[in-house]
Parts: structure tokens; C-alpha cells; sequence
């Protein structure tokens, strides 16, 4: 299925039904009164995050979703029936946008979450709501008001815990077939990758995560060059970058110095805050380095791109912190598995921290909770009333 991460829609709720002006007539009942009744409200239409949904690519096909409209209502305090909601399921990761004014409408986050995207109209009122005692015999009743029409922009962002980012044919396919199931197509010329890819990296029963694959970058990216821009929004969303270099490259001319610099300098033209994520450096393709020189030209490569010298310390536990750096061949699986290793224990640690952070919050709240009601619940003392002496 072609991956589609982009699409625009047109979503309408129903209106809502008229309200009814209505009497009661029956034998023997000569002043009956008014009995018209409401009309239904309109369906609403609803986007929900699901994680069998992969692309975006059914809204590109299908552009415009009506819900059902409410009935009118009838006599005999008949109320219309309300008109039935529709669903839209989404991928997990989608944003919705409003395409005329910009304003987040939703940010599907997990799966199952049901967000409300169009409201359909309420439901007008029969005549029964406008009896009184001077107004014995209303004939007013009022319409249903019409559902909300609005033109959305769907952007996939992918849920992922590490993103690949390097030029293209630095590996980065080949790297995510080693270490998971996905099986992106592999070849000997740039921009094989056209769409991003997922890999889930299973350690154990209990712990796994997802690796995001973008198309290659190149030079003038953040303007707009190649394809890896289109994609990068990818990245946005996962806690790690894996910076791929190709430190043996086949092309003499080529230095992996003078590319990793530049795959910087796009990412930071382009997001400053993806610019600032956790990055570490993994100088691949070593298994093209004579044996002997493979420990020479890596050396060489962090002096001359300037990476700290200093090794992480983690006798107290992983450093989260620290700057890391990874000499692999994702073609032979050499020292991928330190590598994998190493991405579970940082993000065991996040996830930790996370937990943590979100069970305080949580402890805060309830006693926050609790002082209002204590506050709530306590006498109050009459002013200026004084202490009784013994």
C-alpha cells in the first residue's frame, strides 16, 4: 500500500431537525393544548486513533463526510430522532488541523482515543416549550440549528521511541532489517527509501521499541531539496536520533566529515527543537575498513567532526546525558547489538522518569483536591468574634 502522510478533508454534521407546531386533538378533549415536539439533534462526527490504520491514503480518495441529519419533530409530543454519528479512524499520530484558521482541532495519540471534530446542530423546539399562562394556544416553534462545516488538514506524524536521520545510502535500511522484522527495500543507489519505514525491536516478552526510517537528507533539505524534508516531521515525535554516517564511503571524493556537519545543519534549519533531541553519532559501514585501520579512521573522524573525547560513566546507572558514539556494520550486524542494548537501557531510564514525573503529578493534584474540600468543608468563623476566656 503506497504510504500517504498528508490529506484534506471536508467534514459536515447534520442539522438539526425543526421543531414541531402541534395541538392535541381528540373527542372529548375540546382545548387540548400544544403537543408539538423537539426536533433530533445532528450527528456529529467524530475521528478515532487506530492502530490497524497505517497511511492516510483512504482520505485521499474520499473527501467529504456527512453525518446524518436530525428529524423534525411531530405531534402527539413526538420528538425527531437524533442523527447517527459517524466515525473516522485515523492511524495513531495523526494531527488535525483547521485548514482555513490553523487551530489544532486534534493530536491522536494512542489508540482508541475518540476526539469530536464537527458538532452536529441541536434540535429545534415544538410549541409545548412556549405554552404559558397568557399563552394558551403557541404557534411558535423554532428550527434546528445547522451542523458545523469545517475543512481539515490530516498530518501523519509517526509514533516512534528512535529516528534514523543520515544521507542517503548511509545504511539506514539496512541497519533497521538487522535489528528488526521490517523489510524495507535495500539497494546500491540513494533515495531507495521513499517513505518512512518502522521497525519494532523486541528485547524480551516485556520490552520492546519502534524505530522510524526516514528517506535520506541532503544538503539544502530544509529548503526543500530531496526528499527527506517532506519527512523529517517524523522524527518530531521520537525521544532518540541515531545519526547514520557512511565512514567508508565508495566515492574518494566523498567526506563523511564534511555530510554529517551538513546533515546538522538541515536539522537545525529546520526544527530547533528536533535540532535539540538526544542525538547519537553511529559511524557505519566499518566492515569497509582494512582491520587494521578501522580503530585509526574512526579516531580520526570524531577529532575532525569534533565530538567530546570523554566516554560515558555509567557505574551508577545509564547516563541519559551523555554523548554516545557507535562503530558498526549493519550489513554483518557488527556491534548492532551493543547498539540496541544500549537504546533500550536510555529509554528504560526515560520511560522511568516519566512514570515517576506523572505519578508526583498525580499525588499533587489529589492533594490539592483534598485541601479544597478540607477548605471547603471547614466551619467558618464568625468575624471578629473573640476567644471565650476561662
Amino acid at each position: 500500500m503506497k504510504f500517504i502522510d498528508e490529506a484534506r478533508i471536508e467534514v459536515m454534521a447534520g442539522k438539526g431537525g425543526n421543531g414541531a407546531a402541534s395541538f392535541r386533538r381528540e373527542k372529548f378533549v375540546p382545548f387540548g393544548g400544544p403537543d408539538g415536539g423537539d426536533g433530533g439533534k445532528g450527528g456529529s462526527v467524530y475521528a478515532v486513533a487506530d492502530e490497524n490504520v497505517n497511511t492516510l491514503v483512504e482520505y485521499r480518495f474520499v473527501k467529504k463526510y456527512l453525518a446524518q441529519h436530525g428529524e423534525r419533530g411531530r405531534g402527539a409530543d413526538c420528538y425527531g430522532k437524533g442523527g447517527d454519528d459517524i466515525e473516522l479512524h485515523m492511524p495513531v499520530g495523526t494531527v488535525i488541523t483547521d485548514h482555513d484558521t490553523g487551530e489544532l482541532v486534534a493530536d491522536l495519540t494512542h489508540h482508541g482515543q475518540r476526539v469530536m471534530i464537527a458538532r452536529g446542530g441541536k434540535g429545534g423546539l415544538g410549541n409545548i416549550h412556549f405554552k404559558s399562562s397568557t399563552n394558551r394556544a403557541p404557534r411558535q416553534c423554532t428550527p434546528g440549528e445547522e451542523g458545523e462545516q469545517r475543512t481539515l488538514k490530516l498530518e501523519l506524524k509517526v509514533l516512534a521511541d528512535v529516528g534514523l536521520l543520515g544521507m542517503p545510502n548511509a545504511g539506514k535500511s539496512t541497519f533497521i532489517r538487522a535489528v528488526s522484522a521490517a523489510r524495507p527495500k535495500v539497494a546500491d543507489y540513494p533515495f531507495t527509501t521513499l517513505h518512512p519505514n518502522l521497525g519494532v525491536v523486541r528485547m524480551d516478552d516485556t520490552s520492546s521499541f519502534v524505530i522510524a526510517d526516514i528517506p535520506g537528507l541532503i544538503e539544502g533539505a530544509a529548503e526543500g531539496a530531496g526528499l527527506g524534508h517532506r519527512f523529517l516531521k517524523h522524527l518530531q515525535r521520537t525521544g532518540l536520533l541515531l545519526h547514520l554516517v557512511d565512514v567508508a564511503p565508495f566515492d574518494p571524493d566523498v567526506d563523511p566529515v564534511r555530510e554529517a556537519r551538513a546533515i546538522v545543519a538541515e536539522l537545525q534549519k529546520y526544527d530547533e527543537e528536533l535540532y535539540g533531541k538526544p542525538r547519537w553519532l553511529v559511524l557505519n559501514k566499518v566492515d569497509m575498513l582494512p582491520e587494521g585501520e578501522r580503530e585509526l579512521t574512526v579516531s580520526a573522524f570524531l577529532q575532525a567532526y569534533g565530538w567530546p573525547d570523554a566516554k560515558p560513566n555509567d557505574e551508577f546507572g545509564f547516563d541519559i546525558a551523555a554523548p554516545r558514539v557507535f562503530a558498526i556494520s549493519a550489513l554483518n550486524h557488527e556491534g548492532t547489538r551493543e547498539l540496541v542494548f544500549a537504546i533500550n537501557s536510555y529509554l528504560s531510564v526515560v520511560r522511568a522518569q516519566a512514570k515517576a514525573e506523572a505519578e508526583a503529578a498525580a499525588r499533587a493534584e489529589e492533594e490539592a483536591r483534598a485541601a479544597r474540600r478540607a477548605a471547603v468543608l471547614k466551619p467558618v468563623e464568625s468575624a471578629g468574634e473573640e476567644p471565650v476566656a476561662e
